[in-house]
């Protein structure tokens, strides 16, 4: 009974939240043209491929390309999420709508787990939604019928998690567009990592190493240590696209990048509760 108590404001503030944004001029505007660009794609579905001096084959075209789509999806809605996140705060307390919620019988916990699912809950909707058309356009015309694509499309809500998460702690302490340019630095530094240590470690990279006659370092530098605790973001769409491909999981090292976005939301989710808890409503 105390739990369906608890439950019901952050029902109610979720409710609020979906609604409220869904109302928003700006973001219907977004969720079209997306719609409208990814829908385009079916175009770059219908052409030839060349690869070696053969052609390849339908099924491979069109997985290929899809990965490519879902990568650039998933890296889209996170920057949406994040400018749908950053002005939340300000503006519930610009409008006073802040302190008339947190007036009534409901702890700050309760207003930020509502305001955080429904930021969260839409953004994987926008997203979910893009990766459906994909998912269409292959299915129908395409006849390549591709139902782990909506799977790795709900892996990648993990990111959606900690993109809202960090993006809500940080407006709280910093104005919103810096709050913004901080978690999109931290995107963007992760991926620019990712795809140096998956270059250093690709098969050219290792023969011009040898060639030169360097020892590989096998020591650990603080780069290393960087890299591996930094959030792991395109790890988690990597992941995700090995369920397209239905690739087996490789060990420890293939599911870390989810352990490691996992543990950020929590460690995060906590700094921002402990935040709010000591904000000013007025």
């Amino acid at each position: 009974m105390e739990t369906s108590k608890a439950l019901s404001p952050i029902t109610r503030i979720t409710k609020y939240t979906l609604i409220d944004e869904v109302q928003q001029r700006s973001f219907v505007v977004m969720f079209v043209i997306c719609a409208i660009c990814v829908f385009l794609l079916r175009g770059c579905y219908q052409g030839n491929y060349m690869v070696n001096g053969q052609a390849l084959d339908a099924v491979t075209v069109v997985r290929t390309l899809s990965k490519v789509t879902f990568h650039i999806i998933a890296v889209g809605v996170m920057v949406i999420a994040a400018l749908l996140s950053m002005r939340i705060f300000r503006r519930d307390r610009n409008e006073g709508m802040q302190s008339c919620i947190l007036s009534k019988p409901i702890a700050r916990c309760q207003y930020v787990v509502g305001k955080l699912i429904g930021l969260w809950v839409l953004s994987v909707l926008f997203m979910f939604s893009l990766h459906s058309i994909v998912f269409l356009i292959t299915s129908i015309s395409l006849k390549v019928f591709m139902p782990e694509y909506l799977v790795a499309s709900l892996l990648c809500s993990i990111n959606l998690l900690f993109v809202v998460i960090a993006v809500l702690l940080l407006s709280l302490l910093m104005p919103d567009i810096v709050a913004f340019l901080c978690v999109l630095g931290v995107g963007v530094i992760g991926f620019v990592g990712d795809g140096i240590a998956a270059a250093s470690h690709s098969q050219m990279a290792q023969a011009m190493v040898q060639q030169s006659g360097v020892s590989p370092q096998s020591n650990l530098t603080w780069w290393k240590v960087v890299y591996y605790l930094w959030p792991k973001l395109l790890g988690v769409q990597q992941l995700a696209t090995t369920l397209i491909d239905s690739e087996s999981f490789q060990g420890f090292g293939s599911i870390y990048p989810l352990i490691n976005v996992l543990l950020y939301c929590l460690i995060l989710g906590v700094l921002l509760f402990k935040r709010f808890r000591n904000e000013d409503i007025v």
